[in-house]
């Protein structure tokens, strides 16, 4: 099958050795954590082939500003830039375009995902079989707000019983997954939260593993329950109807 087509990035510094993890970060007006979430990243994965790409969607305050004094710390720091405002979503994507690394793990731009848990996800997406295309965390002891974790619960159960997708927590950031695999998924906004349904659309298999969960010290959520309930609404039917015509080949070989 031939890869997705690449979508043009702005020029940023390229690492000067294949990486073998791309951790893709995105985020927008969190000023009072990219910094040092971008410090416990490259402490999480110290000795291993890495690099960091933080993707500001449009900032308003110096959330850019402040990733771009890091550079001289932490060499493995990449930060690319949207022009407009365009969602998390897309925020990842752009992310994991320009990653050079076979794999990616993504978090969470507002410190409230462990970098520490990520060596373990990747871990053991590198240790499964052939066909795990994505390990995913899912939270224990939620930092959360009680009317944020019953909408989370409500959600999480409706999701899994109408796409079957064995995801009991699709809203945790905090994911380990194949580049290759990701760019074969069909794109829509709001589909970093349908991974794991949508690789096994694909014929790849999923995993999860419990992470920790922080609670925010810094800015704030950029979602409303009310919000995030109406997108989730039509989001449920596109992905069923993507499901629902779904047709895969099987096995494939050059004759």
């Amino acid at each position: 099958m031939p890869k997705a087509p690449a979508e043009p990035v702005s020029e940023g510094r390229q690492t000067p050795t294949r990486p073998e993890v791309s951790v893709v970060v995105p985020v927008f007006n969190e000023s009072g954590a990219a910094a040092d979430l971008a410090r416990e990243i490259a402490a999480a994965f110290a000795g291993r082939s890495l690099e960091i790409l933080f993707v500001d969607d449009c900032s308003r305050d110096d959330t850019r500003a402040r990733l771009l004094a890091l550079r001289a710390e932490i060499p493995a720091l990449r930060v690319l830039g949207h022009g407009a405002n365009a969602g998390q979503s897309r925020a990842v994507r752009t992310g994991v375009l320009a990653a050079q690394g076979d794999i990616i793990v993504t978090l969470d731009g507002d410190g409230q995902n462990d970098p520490a848990d990520a060596p373990k996800l990747v871990e053991a997406l590198k240790s499964g079989p052939p066909e795990l295309a994505l390990v995913g965390g899912e939270r224990v002891r939620r930092q959360d707000s009680a009317a944020k974790k019953i909408a989370s619960r409500l959600g999480n159960g409706v999701r899994k019983r109408l796409l079957r997708d064995t995801a009991n927590d699709t809203g945790c950031g905090l994911k380990a997954f194949r580049r290759e695999a990701f760019l074969r998924l069909p794109y829509f906004d709001h589909i970093h939260r349908y991974l794991p349904a949508l690789m096994l659309r694909e014929g790849y298999s999923t995993a999860f593993l419990p992470v920790g969960h922080r609670p925010r010290t810094t800015g704030s959520s950029k979602y409303t329950n009310l919000g995030r309930l109406w997108a989730s609404i039509s989001d449920l039917w596109g992905v069923m109807w993507l499901q629902s015509r779904a047709r895969r080949p099987g096995t494939v070989t050059e004759l």
